[in-house]
């Protein structure tokens, strides 16, 4: 049984649930069983908003991950190298500890001084693990993980991964697990030095006098992504303060509630379900039955700097 999806049993552990992936279904409505990157090639703009770099597909990937043990060290590309590649767009990504037991860790980065040929060294040696930074996660914490950072996840966590809509992955190292490597464009697609790390959050909550509160996780180039605990109904809107419009990911973290918009069926939205607001869609209201705490996503309509980090 998993702690995200208590109704739910499974045979096997599952690593991971992809919630706005371009195979991921839509689940009710008039559009059900139709895929994001159908919906996306259909609607473009009207799914997508303004701010999305490409008008045709849908701009954020978020799923659950389930780190039963130490997963691959992998690294994704930036921007440029997934292009030098033939890729669409690297994969920045931002990772929020929903849950941590002790001790729970990930790697991020290399120890400082380590170089490329270093790390290909210790690769080979079969000693990776000894030249990554590794860092004690705690809940609520949200790291950032820039393109080019070599990274893994080690067990007793539940995360919410918000990335750049790529699947993109070279996998370094894997304990002498018989899967495939990709050394060659791993290794070129390495990064010595990274904005990667916790996110040093300002100590700014929007608190309203009925108990809602809504938090910035992280405001970064690619993604914008808030915590927010509701007692009460809430409006929201799909354009930012620059004006421009994006689709709305809310992922429920625990609670219950209804998401509605005029004109449109409501929509549940319970704890481990994703819900996409497209940014045709101007307002939207999100009403918790009791509570509801969820992650909003979306893409920023301004250029915005990486996210000051620590290690």
């Amino acid at each position: 049984m998993s702690p995200i999806y208590p109704n739910q049993r499974f045979t096997e552990k599952i690593g991971e649930s992809w919630l706005t992936g371009d195979g991921c279904k839509v689940a009710n409505g008039p559009f059900t069983g139709q895929t994001l990157a159908e919906l996306s090639q259909r609607f473009e703009r009207e799914l997508v908003g303004q701010t999305a770099p490409d008008p045709n597909r849908f701009p954020l990937l978020t799923k659950f991950l389930f780190p039963n043990e130490k997963l691959s060290v992998q690294v994704h590309p930036d921007d440029d190298c997934a292009r030098t590649a033939g890729e669409p767009c690297g994969k920045t990504e931002c990772w929020y500890v929903v849950e941590a037991k002790p001790g729970a860790q990930v790697a991020l980065g290399l120890k400082e001084g380590v170089t490329r040929q270093q790390l290909e060294e210790s690769i080979r040696n079969n000693q990776a693990e000894e030249v990554l930074n590794w860092v004690d996660v705690h809940r609520d914490d949200m790291v950032y993980v820039a393109g080019g950072t070599v990274h893994t996840l080690g067990p007793g966590s539940i995360i919410v991964e918000t990335q750049q809509q790529s699947d993109t992955t070279y996998r370094l190292y894997d304990y002498g697990r018989p899967r495939e490597l990709h050394l060659k464009e791993g290794l070129a697609a390495v990064k010595e030095q990274v904005g990667s790390g916790k996110v040093v959050r300002p100590n700014v909550l929007l608190q309203s006098g009925n108990g809602d509160v809504q938090e910035q996780l992280v405001a970064a180039p690619y993604f914008l992504v808030d915590k927010i605990a509701l007692k009460k109904p809430k409006s929201f809107n799909t354009a930012d303060e620059s004006g421009m419009r994006s689709a709305q990911i809310l992922v429920a973290l625990d609670g219950c509630g209804v998401v509605a918009a005029q004109g449109m069926d409501p929509v549940t939205l319970a704890k481990g379900d994703a819900v996409v607001i497209p940014a045709s869609i101007w307002d939207f209201d999100v009403r918790p039955q009791w509570e509801l705490d969820f992650i909003l996503a979306r893409v920023p309509g301004k250029p915005l700097p990486e996210p000051i980090t620590t290690l």
